[in-house]
C-alpha cells in the first residue's frame, strides 16, 4: 500500500486541498447561507482524486514514451520514478490512473445530478484536459495552459459551483490568479526535462522558446498574478483581506531568481522549491482573506 501510495506523489497532492479550500472560501464569501461542510469535503476529495489520475496517468505515458528514462529528475519535477527502478508494473499504474479518473468522474455526476447541469461541460473540459494532455497536447506549442485551465481556474469554479449552484462574474475573475501559478508550477517544473522531453517530440515552451525566453514568461505571468490580485481587489471583486496574498513576493523573487539562471540547476531547483511555496501560500492567504472578508 505505501508503493502505490508513494507513485500517486503525494507530495504533490496538496495542491488540490489547496484549491478545494480557496473554491469553498470563495462560496462562503459569497453565499454563507448555502454552505455545506459534506460537499466540501466530497468535492476536496474528488479534486485529489483527479490530480492522483493526473500524475499516474502522466507517470505511465512518460514511461511508455521513454522519456522516465532520460527525465533528470528533481524534488519538484521528473514524476515519481516509480516505473524506472521496476518497483510497479505499468499496468497497475495504470490501474490506479484509470481507477482514480472513474472514481473522480463518478463524484462529478452526482454533483452535476444533484446541483445543476452547468457544471458538466467544466468537467467535460477537465476529462479532455487529463486524457489528452499526455499523448497530444504536449505535443502542440506551449501547452503549459492545460495545467493551468485544467488544475488551476477550473477546480476553483468547481468548488465554488457546487456550493452555490452559480458561477458569477467575481468568482471567474478570482479564479485567474490560481490559473496563472499552477501554469508556472508546471512551467517552471518543465526546465529540468527539455532533453527528455524532446525524445517524445514535445513542444514545451522552454524548448520551443528556449530556457532564456521561458524564464522571462516565467517573470511576466508571476509579475501579472500579483497584479491581478491588486487590480481585483480595487475594482471590489476581492475582498481586501485577499491582499495577504501578496506576502509570498519574497519567495517569488527567488523562484524568478531561479527561472532567469535556468542553466545553472543549482540555481534552478531552489528557485523551484520558491515556487512551489508561492503556488500554495498564495492561494492559502487567499483563502484566509475571503474568510477574513466574511467575518470582519
Amino acid at each position: 500500500m505505501k508503493t502505490w501510495f508513494m507513485e500517486t506523489r503525494p507530495q504533490f497532492l496538496l495542491l488540490s486541498v489547496v484549491l478545494a479550500f480557496l473554491g469553498a472560501s470563495m462560496a462562503w464569501f459569497d453565499f454563507p447561507g448555502k454552505f455545506n461542510w459534506g460537499t466540501a469535503i466530497l468535492a476536496g476529495f474528488g479534486l485529489i482524486l483527479t490530480h492522483i489520475s493526473v500524475n499516474t496517468l502522466n507517470d505511465y505515458m512518460d514511461y511508455r514514451s521513454g522519456v522516465d528514462l532520460k527525465t533528470n529528475r528533481t524534488p519538484f519535477s521528473g514524476g515519481s520514478g516509480m516505473l524506472p527502478a521496476g518497483i510497479m508494473k505499468p499496468k497497475q499504474v495504470l490501474w490506479l490512473g484509470t481507477g482514480s479518473l472513474l472514481a473522480a468522474a463518478a463524484i462529478g455526476i452526482y454533483f452535476v445530478i444533484t446541483t445543476g447541469w452547468q457544471l458538466l461541460p467544466l468537467l467535460v473540459v477537465a476529462g479532455l484536459c487529463i486524457v489528452l494532455y499526455t499523448p497530444m497536447i504536449l505535443k502542440t506549442p506551449a501547452p503549459e495552459w492545460v495545467a493551468g485551465l485544467g488544475l488551476g481556474t477550473l477546480p476553483i469554479l468547481g468548488t465554488y459551483f457546487v456550493q452555490t449552484g452559480t458561477f458569477t462574474l467575481s468568482a471567474i475573475i478570482a479564479s485567474i490568479p490560481s490559473g496563472i501559478l499552477v501554469y508556472n508550477l508546471l512551467l517552471l517544473n518543465e526546465f529540468p526535462d527539455v532533453e527528455a522531453d524532446k525524445v517524445a517530440h514535445r513542444k514545451t515552451l522552454p524548448i520551443t522558446s528556449g530556457l532564456k525566453k521561458a524564464g522571462i514568461v516565467y517573470t511576466l505571468t508571476t509579475i501579472l498574478m500579483f497584479v491581478w490580485v491588486i487590480g481585483a481587489v480595487i475594482a471590489g471583486v476581492m475582498p481586501v483581506f485577499a491582499l495577504f496574498g501578496l506576502l509570498t513576493a519574497l519567495f517569488a523573487f527567488k523562484a524568478i531568481r531561479g527561472a532567469l539562471r535556468a542553466d545553472d540547476l543549482g540555481k534552478l531547483v531552489p528557485g523551484m522549491a520558491n515556487n512551489v511555496l508561492v503556488v500554495l501560500v498564495t492561494q492559502l492567504l487567499l483563502g484566509v482573506g475571503y474568510i477574513l472578508g466574511r467575518v470582519i
